[in-house]
């Protein structure tokens, strides 16, 4: 009996240890619905035409965000045309960040001109799916039989601050890979910005 219930307990140790957090690449994602901040629910399978997403968990008030905000509208603007739409998911709970609330996401969105998604992921389920600790924080996905299957996961590019003097511009490299039907050649770079305000993180 003693044995028995030391392996039980060795299992729940080792299990406590190896427990999956988020997605990894070439994990099938599962959908989700959100609120945009035009107060419509948004999901992945919305859109009936897209080769894939390039999901960028992101807010209001980082300033790595503030300095890629820019990089991000560009980014939907080249690849939306071509498959790609950019999704924007705030991860961050208003309770623990000053300035993250959906009103405050809306005014954001306006102010910046947001022509893609912006959504609340109000129960943090979502982040927590993804394992997106950071923000900005990127998952690329790429459609295939099998479902939207993560291509790649990070950082936009190289240079948190000055968009001219990035060098390795991993989000474009891993959908130019993607829609040339090849391989992509990064598929995991370390998200720099702040950290997501999780509760019970």
């Amino acid at each position: 009996m003693k044995l028995l219930i030391s392996l039980l307990l060795v299992g729940l140790i080792s299990f406590s240890f190896t427990e999956k957090k988020g997605y990894d690449i070439g994990d099938v994602v599962t959908d989700f619905k959100l609120k945009n901040v035009d107060g419509s629910m948004v999901s992945l399978a919305d859109y009936k035409q897209a080769k894939g997403f390039i999901v960028i968990f992101d807010c209001n008030t980082c300033p790595v965000s503030k300095a890629y905000n820019a990089r991000i509208i560009a980014l939907n603007k080249k690849y939306f045309s071509q498959g790609f739409p950019v999704i924007l998911i705030n991860p961050n709970s208003p309770e623990l960040a000053e300035g993250e609330s959906f009103k405050e996401m809306v005014s954001y969105a306006k102010e910046k001109k947001y022509n893609f998604p912006y959504l609340y992921d109000e129960t943090q389920e979502t982040v927590r799916q993804f394992g997106a600790t950071n923000t900005p924080h990127v998952f690329v996905l790429n459609k295939t039989a099998a479902g939207l299957k993560v291509a790649y996961i990070g950082a936009i590019d190289d240079n948190t601050r000055h968009a001219d003097k990035a060098k390795n511009h991993f989000v474009e490299d891993a959908v130019n890979s993607l829609l040339a039907r090849k391989e992509v050649a990064v598929t995991k770079t370390k998200a720099i910005g702040c950290s997501a305000k999780i509760k019970n993180s």
